[in-house]
């Protein structure tokens, strides 16, 4: 994987969409389906909450309605007469119980017992039992309890025979002896009709003792196997939903009977249900990843194939073939660099070309250059043949003119570009030399040369065309001419070369720093001189021309930085 990341710009940009894509989606899922578990959870168990209470209001309605009809009837002096006599008009009896316990008739059944235990009167049809035991059992109940009703659950659902509840009553007459027992039974017939429609189309309930023995289901087909296995869950202390996979269950305690209620909801997540959400989400989230590739894949594609056109191009350049062209029919920001690339390949050709025709015309120069330097070679063997035969002729200055001459060319044609100031000044001599034998000793020339400056670097041939200026334009038809030249140190650390005469000085508009088109085309030493210094030291460097302030004459200052060599002869 870190191969393939690493290997393309491409995979990781893919790459990322597929992450930036998949991964809310996922997170966002996740969270819907879990946020939807726990709101139909929370409906779920809200839900059991109010039908559970549903079936305990139902319940504490039929306890007071039992309640207030055993009240009715023990309070009822016929009936208690009629248990104490057989001779009873029974008419008269069965409306007086039927008065009593209209209201919670269709919910029990109520018969009347003598004091012996013996069945006299009924409700309903004839009683479960014609004779119940009065020293155990409900009847014993009845008498043991302080309370008006108390339930009495048979052990044995299974016995249709027999109702899950009864409840007895203690009977006397006025005078408070004993005459008999009211007896209430409550079979399933009885709770099914009073607790139809208050736990819910789908749900089951379930009524359990206080030992959680079973006394009512729905499904009787479940009624022991299901309470059993909440009755063992309920010892081990484990959750009552892991009875059945498939359902949950809420329970409620009722206070006045002492029974437990038991619903039973089906599961809102079952197993199947779960599979088939994630097999939604999963489902999902393959169609967004095909989705998620296929236009990623797409801005990919879209992204990178003027990319793969324009690093075509640009290895086309590398193997210097400048005639590519990237052609992207596109106004967006590729479409620009495409057309700034074919910019710089066509600009990249001129320039190629540009150089080619420098590069020939260097070629041409360095030809020329060394053709020039041919001849001042010849010139200076053939001046040293001259000073020879003017030395055996017996012509002095012949020979010293020949001898300077060929000393200033070597000088001139040497291939030092920088020299020191006493090496540049020893040529100057050399000039001095000729000219004062050409010129018949008409002027006077003096150098000023600290020993500290004298091996400053400068550049080569700047004070022989200074004073060829002087000599040629300054003092020229003058006999008694002055040329001094001297170099000093000024306050900023630059050196200064001063070339000064006394001749004819400058005309006004050659008066001022170093301008190429303040000089005259016959003054070409000034503008070598200038210019030479301008591209080597640049601005704030050069030449500054000046007349005399005293007398007549010029004055041309050159301004170099100080460079030192390690000092050496001259």
């Amino acid at each position: 994987m870190k191969r393939f990341l690493d290997g393309s710009f491409r995979n990781r940009l893919l790459a990322a969409f597929l992450v930036v894509s998949l991964i809310p989606l996922l997170i966002c899922s996740t969270f819907l389906l879990q946020i939807f578990r726990l709101r139909l959870s929370n409906d779920a168990q809200k839900n059991a909450a109010e039908q559970l209470n549903t079936v305990l209001l139902s319940m504490d309605a039929l306890c007071d309605g039992l309640a207030s009809a055993a009240a009715s009837v023990q309070k009822n002096p016929v009936v208690s007469a009629a248990l104490s006599d057989r001779t009873a008009q029974s008419t008269l009896v069965y409306h007086e119980l039927f008065s009593a316990v209209q209201e919670v008739r269709d919910y029990a059944r109520f018969d009347l017992y003598d004091i012996t235990g013996h069945w006299r009167y009924s409700s309903h049809t004839l009683p479960y039992e014609m004779q119940l035991p009065v020293y155990f059992g409900v009847l014993r109940a009845a008498t043991a309890s302080g309370e008006p009703l108390k339930f009495v659950v048979t052990e044995d659902v299974s016995n249709l025979s027999t109702p899950p509840l009864r409840a007895a009553v203690l009977l006397t007459d006025g005078a408070g002896v004993e005459t008999g027992y009211l007896l209430i039974s409550m079979d399933q017939t009885n709770l099914r009709l009073l607790l139809d429609g208050t736990y819910g189309a789908q749900n089951d309930l379930l009524i359990l003792s206080q030992y959680w023995r079973p006394i009512y289901c729905t499904q009787p087909a479940l009624t022991a196997s299901l309470a059993e296995e909440l009755r063992q869950l309920l010892l081990t202390d484990a959750p009552l939903d892991s009875a059945r996979e498939d359902f949950r269950y809420s329970i409620a305690e009722h206070d006045a009977s002492g029974l437990y209620m038991v619903l039973q909801q089906p599961q809102v997540f079952t197993h199947s249900t779960i599979n088939i959400l994630y097999t939604v989400n999963i489902t999902s989230v393959l169609i967004c990843l095909v989705i998620s590739i296929f236009m990623s894949l797409q801005v990919t594609r879209q992204l990178f194939t003027p990319i793969d056109q324009l690093n075509r191009g640009f290895r086309e350049v590398e193997r210097n073939n400048l005639d590519v062209t990237v052609t992207l029919q596109r106004r967006d920001e590729l479409g620009l660099l495409a057309q700034r690339f074919n910019k710089m390949v066509s600009a990249l050709k001129r320039n190629q070309e540009q150089l080619i025709e420098n590069q020939k015309e260097l070629n041409h120069a360095q030809i020329r250059m060394l053709q020039a330097q041919l001849n001042p070679h010849f010139l200076c063997n053939t001046l040293d043949t001259m000073k020879w035969i003017s030395k055996i002729n017996k012509v002095p200055q012949v020979a010293l003119m020949s001898t300077n001459l060929a000393d200033i060319l070597r000088f001139c044609i040497s291939p030092d570009e920088f020299v020191p100031l006493c090496r540049d000044a020893e040529v100057l001599h050399r000039y001095i030399e000729i000219q004062k034998i050409r010129l018949s000793d008409s002027f006077t020339f003096q150098l000023v040369l600290p020993p500290d400056l004298e091996h400053c670097l400068v550049p080569k041939m700047i004070l022989q065309p200074l004073v060829e200026n002087a000599i040629l334009h300054g003092l020229e038809g003058m006999d008694n001419g002055l040329i001094r030249v001297e170099a000093e140190e000024s306050e900023r650390g630059l050196l200064q070369i001063v070339v000064s005469d006394n001749g004819r000085g400058l005309p006004p508009g050659m008066v001022g720093a170093y301008s190429d088109h303040k000089l005259p085309q016959k003054h070409l030493g000034l503008y070598n001189v200038g210019t030479i210094l301008l591209k080597h030291y640049g601005a704030g460097f050069g030449l500054s021309l000046e007349n005399q302030t005293q007398g007549t004459g010029a004055v041309i200052t050159a301004t170099l930085p100080i460079h030192r060599e390690d000092k050496g002869s001259c």
